[in-house]
């Protein structure tokens, strides 16, 4: 088992190899079982690893796919491993650490070192003035927040943030507590990424989530994969794609560049996978220009109404008359304009051919049942609800929504952040949610919305919110415009973190700071004096239970529920009929409320406990039923539009690497992109990069252009790469301070990190010394310490 690193590896200057064809296969295993083998020992790992995704094991910390009806033994894939790996690492950061390390330093390492360092064992506080963390008893940690909130001209003045790995329990009482404070201020993960998907699904067909199931996928004809990467963000996906694919599906990847994963797929758990080619995975392959997914939908929205006028028969007039509303309206919008005018603007949009797009077209006439997947590449971008709107249109137009083997299915990245909102994780939750909880709990919620994750940046920087809780995620790495967030942060009175691992929010704090070691998704869970489990929602409303099977690292871990539960009775005191103790000594009496407040959870304790979970109901796919305003699944009217760089600009998209799960990084590599030991690099087409007179290998800065001015990410590596012609692509969170706070998606309010206008300037670092010596650490710091260049929109220059 290896140590834990004690210098920070340089990530500025990594090697360059020619990108893999195929994902999986036997390196996947090895790594996997290497990984495993570094953090927690091959004969403490292997049987953690064998209760991955199984019915009496726990939910992987990684992504929300959905389990299989019938699971197999390594039931998880190489992400997993890593995620498991390190949260069931020995490694401990330890009081002994903090006296090490001053604050300071630690804001000087990156975020893969601090990551690497181990699991928190100890609340520490870092006082008003401190250099260090110090240890802090829970009393005393608990009685400074409740000094804090208590001390709070309005409860609008706190924020409580989530992110997606928080159980249905304790995520439950975390917004019961924010709620019971008096505040709506619930931000979490959701705001930026999947916002936009739930704002238009719930306009369209009357909830946010997906209506498909495993089973859809492989009973239908033809799946679009639009805007996602599942090989490297949900690696399990490609087990149902391969298994659909036998099916008879046929699958249309939509993406600017080509994924390794949906290229061919050689799975580990076959002879075939793991000796021979693999599967073929995708029919046809639409490289796409960046933010030009509603030019393309719409288009052929506009093809099947022209091919029904033509030959009756391609769209679903029965569907549509019966459950639809707005049809009239849709198809006056799609009739307007010269058919060839409009076919040129959106080759010019979306950079596909006319024989593409008439090989796609004639795919979907082929196709009785269709599923449209998507990801983040659709969602964060400023018309990003205009597109999945049309989306849902393209699919109501065939009624392909509520019938076995078709529908919606936005892919959720994180364990449970669907679980968190359905819970009411929400800064706009129904009132009906909020009627529910008054009645049940006896006291009046606020009514006023809260602010979502951009808003509460703006409020942390206006000096209006002065206490940020963060129940789990690495908020400052994970948001936008990090210069503006960090500096957001620095002005809070207080901000505390419950987490399990270091990261960059607790080494960028207000006046003072808590962390709150919680225990992981892998820790057996005592809190009561008996063993508890919780539930997690996937990212296709499948409930399940989740049991950690290894004894935590240290006593002084607290479950996410013993954590509510204590602050609560430490800020409302013996005076509250809300009963924290008999929560935190048993999850069941916390489930029994929750089916009495959240549709859906009838009979809830013996449904989590039924091997497998249960469905949650979801009326547009159970029975056709569209809870919408018009009571009908509605039809929308959106106007083409999509990002333009101007000349000498790209089209910046962030993305993860391979060794990454969102903020979290597990390593320096993206082996299916071929980039090692660092990430530092941003890919550009040849084609592009001959124009802009940028060389392979040389280094530039990044600056994104916004009407408040110019921010900068110094010393990135170019990479020729086959991406889409006027588009370029980095790693996040090293590009996020590229992302302005202001540019957000319409309507869902989330950032546009998929469509950010950029130009490229000359190394900074090679000439200016005082920019750091981007490695390490302080390459990663180098953007939030310079963002702001002060440019005036010159012309870019290559490098020197």
């Amino acid at each position: 088992m290896s140590k834990a690193p004690e210098t920070d590896p340089a990530q500025d200057s990594p090697s360059v190899r020619r990108p893999q064809d195929h994902s999986v296969g036997l390196p996947a295993v090895v790594n996997s079982v290497r990984v495993v083998g570094a953090h927690v020992g091959i004969k403490r790992g292997l049987p953690l690893l064998r209760n991955v995704n199984q019915t009496d094991g726990f939910d992987c910390p990684g992504c929300a796919w959905p389990e299989p009806l019938h699971r197999h033994p390594a039931e998880f894939c190489e992400n997993g491993a890593k995620a498991v790996a390190e949260e069931a690492t020995r490694q401990r950061v330890d009081p002994d650490f903090f006296a090490a390390h001053p604050v300071a330093e630690l804001a000087d390492k990156s975020g893969y070192w601090l990551g690497q360092q181990g699991r928190l064992t100890e609340p520490v506080y870092l006082a008003e003035g401190a250099t260090h963390y110090a240890p802090v008893t829970w009393d005393d940690a608990f009685a400074i927040i409740a000094g804090e909130l208590k001390a709070l001209g309005s409860p609008d003045e706190a924020a409580f943030y989530t992110s997606g790995r928080t159980s249905n329990e304790a995520a439950f009482l975390y917004q019961l507590f924010a709620r019971k404070v008096g505040t709506n201020n619930l931000p979490d993960c959701s705001n930026m990424c999947h916002e936009s998907s739930g704002s238009a699904l719930a306009e369209t067909i009357g909830i946010g989530k997906g209506s498909v199931l495993l089973d859809d996928l492989y009973q239908a004809d033809l799946i679009i994969v639009a805007g996602q990467n599942p090989g490297t963000n949900h690696p399990r996906m490609l087990t149902a794609l391969e298994k659909a694919k036998r099916a008879g599906a046929r699958i249309v990847t939509v993406n600017p560049l080509p994924e390794a994963g949906l290229q061919r797929f050689k799975n580990p758990q076959t002879a075939r996978g793991l000796a021979g080619r693999g599967t073929d995975l995708t029919d046809l392959f639409l490289q796409i220009k960046v933010g030009g997914d509603l030019a393309l939908f719409s288009l052929l929205n506009r093809m099947l109404l022209r091919a029904e006028a033509d030959a009756p028969g391609a769209i679903d007039r029965d569907f549509i008359e019966r459950y639809t509303h707005g049809f009239d309206e849709f198809a006056a919008h799609h009739a307007e304009g010269d058919d060839m005018a409009v076919l040129a603007e959106t080759t010019r949009r979306t950079g596909l051919s006319l024989d593409e797009l008439e090989r796609l077209m004639a795919m979907v006439l082929a196709a009785d049942k269709i599923v449209v997947c998507w990801a983040m590449g659709l969602t964060q971008h400023r018309h990003a609800v205009p597109t999945i709107r049309e989306i849902v249109s393209f699919l109501l137009l065939r009624g392909n929504i509520g019938r076995p083997g078709a529908g919606v299915c936005p892919v959720r990245g994180h364990s449970n952040v669907q679980g968190d909102r359905t819970m009411g994780i929400w800064e706009r939750v129904p009132d009906r949610f909020l009627d529910a909880l008054g009645t049940e709990f006896d006291f009046a919620p606020p009514r006023d919305h809260g602010l979502d994750t951009v808003d509460t940046i703006r409020a942390m920087r206006d000096g209006r919110v002065k206490v940020f809780f963060a129940m789990g995620g690495n908020f400052v790495a994970a948001t936008p415009d990090t210069a503006a967030t960090e500096d957001a942060m620095r002005g809070c009175r207080l901000t505390v973190h419950v987490s399990t691992k270091l990261n960059r929010s607790h080494v960028v704090t207000g006046a003072r700071a808590l962390i709150l070691p919680a225990l992981g998704r892998t820790d057996v869970d005592s809190t009561g004096g008996r063993e508890q489990f919780v539930t997690v929602e996937d990212s296709m409303g499948i409930v399940h239970s989740s049991r950690g099977t290894v004894a935590p690292l240290s006593p002084h871990m607290r479950s996410e529920v013993a954590i509510v539960t204590g602050l609560a009775r430490a800020v409302f005191g013996d005076a509250d009929d809300v009963p924290w103790e008999d929560f935190a000594a048993d999850y069941d009496r916390i489930r029994d409320r929750i089916e009495r407040v959240v549709p859906g959870f009838t009979d809830y304790n013996a449904r989590a406990r039924v091997p497998g979970g249960f469905a949650l109901p979801h009326a547009p796919r159970d029975e056709r039923v569209f809870p919408t305003a018009t009571g009908k699944a509605n039809f929308t009217v959106n106007p083409v539009t999509s990002p333009e760089a101007g000349p000498g600009r790209l089209l910046l998209q962030t993305l993860r690497s391979h060794d990454q799960f969102n903020t979290t990084i597990y390593g320096l590599d993206d082996r299916y992109r071929g980039i090692r030991d660092g990430r530092r690099v941003v890919l550009v087409n040849p084609d592009d990069a001959a124009e802009l007179g940028l060389r392979d290998g040389d280094y530039c800065d990044l600056v994104s252009e916004w009407s408040d001015g110019d921010r900068r990410a110094p010393h990135f590596k170019i990479v020729h790469y086959p991406t889409a012609r006027g588009c370029a692509a980095a790693y996040f969170p090293e590009t996020n301070v590229l992302v302005p706070l202001d540019s957000v998606a319409e309507f869902s309010n989330t950032p546009t990190s998929k469509s950010i206008v950029v130009r490229f300037e000359p190394d900074s670092t090679a000439t200016n010394s005082a920019a750091g010596s981007a490695s390490g650490g302080a390459a990663e710091r180098a953007p939030a310490g310079a963002s702001s260049s002060g440019a005036d929109g010159a012309s870019p220059a290559a490098p020197a």
